[in-house]
């Protein structure tokens, strides 16, 4: 096979769903007919898709999946390898696509204001928004994800997942007052729901970064990034060519596929249980039928500025993993290592 012959797709869109179970058998069976490999997650508030095949395979799925109008709109974000970075296809039903557990959100019922890569490159090459505002970064992705890279200056609560971000934003809010905040995560979907968060709070001039990491990469010459961008699958990380990166060694890129933006599982060696498969910040896959479908705070500091990302990220010490956030953690990992996604 051709070198970078893999195209590697995410995607995802909060619209209300409501034929689960049917929707599920429906993109499996085309998916495994494409011989495609990845991760489908289906709730109700929508759907989040990570897919890898060749150009042919995933063009043809997209076509497939257009013809559906509620998912005509959708644009994944691409990257390439040298080989497909999931072990199966799994199309897994959630309680939410990307877990939060608040209940009040509902970005079904509507976006959170955006800003396009290039433009919040120009804000942060002038130093401020275009009404002369200060510019805050987040960061909303999970500590181990943030070890790997982030941009310059962000705001990082070191989240052991994503579901702790509520009680961190809620406890720091003070230091945002009169700035402008852009929310990012990997793909978009957490900055989303972040977003939505914030301005449910009353903050103001809150923004998501249209796209996430990956869209910046691809949309701009990146200046105001550090180190790589950790992904949720085989590949580890990618650096800001998009191209797989080695800032995970082998161990610690089966170690990555757990759940971040993905909530999934993937099939490698298991881990002790936590987010990334439901780890950290995700919550695992559990429901598979539609009745069960339905059914600490975070630091408020910034973590310090490293100037270098270390070529390999060391597995956490027993004693770590056996604490109950390193417990989510290693649930996470191991669903993801089992995985099906972010």
């Amino acid at each position: 096979m051709p070198r970078m012959s893999i195209v590697n797709i995410c995607a995802y869109k909060f619209i209300g769903l409501g034929d689960l179970p049917a929707l599920r058998e429906q993109l499996f069976a085309r998916c495994e007919a494409l011989a495609l490999k990845g991760t489908i997650l289906l709730a109700p508030e929508g759907i989040n898709l990570f897919l890898a095949g060749t150009r042919a395979q995933i063009d043809e799925f997209m076509a497939s999946l257009h013809d559906d109008r509620r998912f005509a709109d959708m644009v994944p974000k691409e990257s390439r390898s040298d080989r497909t970075p999931f072990k199966r296809m799994r199309v897994r039903l959630k309680h939410e696509i990307i877990t939060m557990r608040v209940p009040a959100i509902r970005p079904e019922g509507g976006r959170a204001p955006a800003v396009d890569a290039p433009t919040l490159q120009r804000w942060l090459d002038q130093g401020h928004d275009a009404h002369g505002r200060e510019v805050v970064l987040l960061d909303t992705r999970n500590d181990y994800e943030t070890d790997v890279g982030k941009f310059a200056q962000a705001i990082d609560y070191r989240l052991a997942s994503f579901t702790d971000f509520p009680a961190a934003i809620a406890a720091d809010r003070a230091r945002y007052a009169g700035k402008t905040v852009v929310s990012y995560c990997t793909g978009g979907i957490r900055c989303e729901k972040a977003a939505l968060h914030m301005a449910e709070l009353g903050m103001e001039h809150v923004y998501q970064l249209e796209g996430g990491i990956l869209k910046y990469l691809e949309q701009t010459v990146a200046t105001h990034w550090q180190g790589e961008c950790f992904v949720f699958d085989e590949r580890g990380a990618v650096d800001r060519q998009l191209r797989p990166s080695p800032a995970l060694c082998s161990g610690d890129r089966a170690r990555s596929d757990a759940g971040g933006e993905a909530d999934s599982e993937h099939d490698l060696h298991p881990l002790p249980l936590g987010e990334r498969a439901g780890v950290r910040g995700h919550a695992g896959m559990e429901p598979t039928s539609e009745q069960a479908l339905m059914n600490s705070p975070a630091s408020t500091g910034p973590s310090p500025q490293s100037s270098a990302i270390a070529p390999c990220i060391a597995l956490p010490p027993a004693s770590m993993q056996s604490s109950p956030r390193r417990g989510e953690e290693a649930k996470a990992r191991s669903a993801l290592f089992d995985r099906s996604g972010a």
